[in-house]
C-alpha cells in the first residue's frame, strides 16, 4: 500500500512527447558522466587510500540519480520500477549501553551508525546495481536516447542540403553547390537520392521514438528494478509487520471479549446467583418476596442473554456465516444511521476470514463515514474479477479522511493486510471520500440454503 516512487503517467501518446522527452534524457547524459567520475573516484580513495567516508554519500547519491531513473521510467515511459532496497537494520542497544548494528557491538552511538551504514550499503545489491547502472547508463541509455533525434537532425539536414543543391535556373552548372554528389552529369541522379534518403531518416526519427524509449524504460528496470533477493527480504518484512499487527489485533479483540463478558454477562449472571440464594432464604417465610426475586433474576438471564447473543454477532455476524458477504452487507446497511445503497456481484462465496474482513471494514468505513464526515448518504459496491475481491465505499461527507490522523483507517489497514489486502483512499477537503480495498481470493460456488 505504501510506495515512494511516483505513479505511472504511462508511455506518451505522440511521437512529439516521445521526441521531447529522448532529448531531455539525452541532455542529462553528462551529469551522469560526472556522476560516474564521482562514484569511481569515491572506489579509488577507499581502496587506495582507505578514505572511506565517501561511500555513503556517493552511493545515496547513486541511489538518488537511480530513483529519478525509475520514476521517468514510469512517467514517461510506462515501465514502472518499484525501489529494490533492503530495509535498513534496526540500531539497538543492549542493556550494557552497547549498540548492535547487525553484525557487530559499537559503544559510541555515531560509531555504530556508520558501521551499520556501511554495512548495510555494501551488503545490498541494489547498491552494486545503481553503480553498474551508473557505469553503463551514459553509453546503452545515452544511445537508445540519441538515436531517434539523431535521426531525425540527419533527414532534416539532408533535406536541406538537397534543397540547396537543386539547379537554379538560370545558373551555369559550374556555379551550383558542390556537395561531393559526383560531377554535374551525376547530380539529376543523386539528387532523388538524397531526398529520398532525408525523407526516411526524418520520417524514421519520430517513429522510433516511442519504441526507443519504451526500450529506455526497460533498460531502466533491468538494472535498476527489485532482484529476487529484495524481493523476497521485502516479502518477509510485510509478512513480520502483517504479523506482528494481526497478533496484536488478536490481543485487543480477546481483551474486548474479555472486558465485555466480565462487565456485562458475568455481572449479570454474578447477580442472579446472589438472587437465587436469597430466594432460598425467603421461600419459606416469604414466598410473595421470593417470587419478586426469582422475576427480576428471570429478567437479568434473559439480559446477560441478550449481551452474549450481541458479543457473539460483533465476533462473526450469523447473516455473514448464513447469508453471505451481499446480504449481510445489506443487513449491516439497515443498522446505519444514514442511506446507503449497496451494489453486489459475486457469482460465489468467498472464505468466511476473507468476508469477515471485509464486512468488519466496510462496518468501520461507513461507521467513519457518519461520525467523522458528516455524510448523509453512501454507496458500497462490490464486485470479484480477476482473482481479486473489491469493495469501494464512498460517502457523500465532507473529505479530508487521512490515515495518519486516526485509528480507524489504519485497522482497515492492518485487516486486509492479514490477506494480502490493499486500500486505497481518496479524500479531497469537501468530498466525495472513496474507500477502495482489494483482496486476493477465489470465489467457491454459492451454497444452497437446506430450508
Amino acid at each position: 500500500m505504501n510506495s515512494t516512487m511516483p505513479a505511472a503517467h504511462g508511455a506518451p501518446r505522440s511521437r512529439a512527447a516521445a521526441l521531447g522527452r529522448l532529448l531531455v534524457l539525452t541532455a542529462v547524459v553528462p551529469a551522469e558522466l560526472l556522476l560516474l567520475a564521482v562514484v569511481l573516484g569515491s572506489f579509488a580513495l577507499w581502496f587506495g587510500l582507505g578514505i572511506f567516508f565517501l561511500f555513503p554519500a556517493t552511493t545515496r547519491l547513486a541511489r538518488a540519480a537511480a530513483g529519478l531513473a525509475r520514476a521517468y521510467a514510469g512517467r514517461w515511459s510506462g515501465v514502472p520500477v518499484p525501489p529494490p532496497y533492503l530495509p535498513r537494520p534496526a540500531l539497538e542497544r543492549t542493556l550494557h549501553g552497547w549498540f548492535w548494528t547487525g553484525h557487530d557491538y559499537q559503544k559510541n552511538r555515531r560509531f555504530a551508525s556508520v558501521s551499520r551504514t556501511l554495512r548495510w550499503l555494501w551488503k545490498d545489491p541494489a547498491t552494486w546495481r545503481d553503480v553498474l547502472w551508473v557505469v553503463l547508463n551514459p553509453v546503452v541509455g545515452g544511445a537508445l536516447a540519441v538515436t531517434p533525434p539523431l535521426l531525425l537532425a540527419s533527414g532534416l539536414y539532408t533535406l536541406a542540403c538537397t534543397v540547396l543543391a537543386l539547379p537554379t535556373p538560370g545558373l551555369a552548372p559550374d556555379l551550383a553547390p558542390d556537395l561531393g554528389l559526383g560531377a554535374p552529369l551525376a547530380l539529376p541522379l543523386a539528387l532523388p537520392l538524397a531526398l529520398l534518403l532525408g525523407l526516411a531518416l526524418a520520417a524514421a526519427g519520430p517513429a522510433l521514438a516511442r519504441p526507443a524509449l519504451r526500450l529506455h524504460g526497460r533498460w531502466t528496470r533491468l538494472l535498476l528494478g527489485p532482484t529476487e533477493r529484495s524481493r523476497l527480504a521485502r516479502r518477509v518484512e510485510q509478512l513480520t509487520e502483517t504479523r506482528l499487527e494481526v497478533t496484536e489485533a488478536q490481543a485487543a479483540e480477546l481483551r474486548r471479549i474479555e472486558r465485555d463478558l466480565h462487565d456485562g454477562a458475568q455481572a449479570r449472571l454474578v447477580a442472579v446467583s446472589l438472587r437465587l440464594g436469597a430466594v432460598a432464604a425467603l421461600i419459606d417465610r416469604d414466598p410473595a418476596r421470593a417470587k419478586t426475586v426469582v422475576t427480576d433474576a428471570q429478567e437479568n438471564v434473559a439480559q446477560a442473554l441478550q449481551e452474549l447473543r450481541d458479543l457473539v454477532r460483533g465476533i462473526h455476524p450469523p447473516v455473514l456465516a448464513e447469508r453471505g458477504l451481499a446480504e449481510g452487507l445489506r443487513a449491516l446497511a439497515l443498522d446505519v444511521p444514514l442511506r446507503v445503497d449497496v451494489r453486489a456481484e459475486l457469482a460465489g462465496r468467498a472464505e468466511a476470514p476473507v468476508e469477515s474482513a471485509v464486512y468488519y471494514a466496510v462496518s468501520e468505513a461507513l461507521t467513519n463515514a457518519v461520525k467523522h464526515a458528516g455524510a448523509r448518504c453512501a454507496a458500497v459496491d462490490l464486485v470479484h474479477a480477476d482473482g481479486l475481491l473489491r469493495a469501494e465505499v464512498t460517502d457523500d461527507g465532507r473529505g479530508g479522511a487521512d490515515p495518519g490522523r486516526g485509528t480507524g483507517l489504519r485497522g482497515i489497514q492492518r485487516r486486509l493486510a492479514a490477506f494480502d489486502g490493499t486500500l486505497t483512499l481518496v479524500s479531497p477537503p469537501g468530498g466525495p471520500t472513496r474507500l477502495t480495498m482489494e483482496l486476493p481470493c477465489a470465489l467457491s460456488s454459492p451454497r444452497t440454503s437446506t430450508s
